[in-house]
């Protein structure tokens, strides 16, 4: 049997998880995140030429409001958001091709993505909640950042359903069988 490839209409999960991909990459790896490793003191700065000025100015309120510990910006926090810009935002663009092309070999590049990115969220919120830079606001930060906890049990799951998850198997055509009359025995 041949195998092809589900048209991406047809896979509206997939559709979620490319939009993920897409925010991720558009707007936290290279915006929210690169800001953070391009301003090292949140509080004594000039504004960087990227992101732009409206941007910087969001990710301070929301962390002098919200999220302490992206003002303070610890070594093993700019770590997570080097690992964010430097290996995840790249894993974005291959995927958003990937998932919208149905190529399978992203599957386990997507293992690999997922647990980086969930175990990253996990100490992220460990520091929140329990932490020297623990947030006031636990439960917004929770609820803000309860995607990037999420989304990679998602996209876990769907790629654990099958080693070709972009593929589907074409039944075999009906091919008409014709009946050969029996030969009576002897006859050649």
């Amino acid at each position: 049997m041949a195998n092809r490839t589900i048209p991406l209409h047809r896979r509206p999960l997939d559709i979620v998880i490319v939009g993920f991909f897409v925010v991720n990459l558009l707007a936290i790896t290279y915006v929210v995140d690169f800001e953070q490793l391009i301003i090292p003191d949140a509080l004594h700065f000039t504004y960087p030429v990227w992101p732009p000025r409206a941007a910087v100015d969001v990710i301070h309120w929301y962390g002098r409001t919200f999220d302490p510990v992206l003002i303070a910006r610890p070594v093993w926090w700019k770590m997570t958001i080097v690992i964010d810009d430097v290996l995840f935002g790249p894993f974005y663009v291959a995927a958003i091709y990937a998932f919208i092309k149905g190529k399978n070999w992203i599957r386990i590049p997507s293992f690999w993505y997922s647990a980086m990115m969930f175990t990253n969220v996990v100490i992220i919120l460990g520091e929140e909640r329990f932490g020297t830079y623990a947030t006031p606001q636990f439960p917004v930060v929770l609820l803000l950042n309860l995607p990037w906890l999420l989304f990679p049990l998602v996209i876990t799951a769907r790629m654990a359903w099958s080693a070709e998850p972009f593929s589907e198997k074409l039944a075999a055509p009906d091919v008409p069988t014709v009946a050969v009359p029996a030969r009576p025995m002897g006859a050649h």
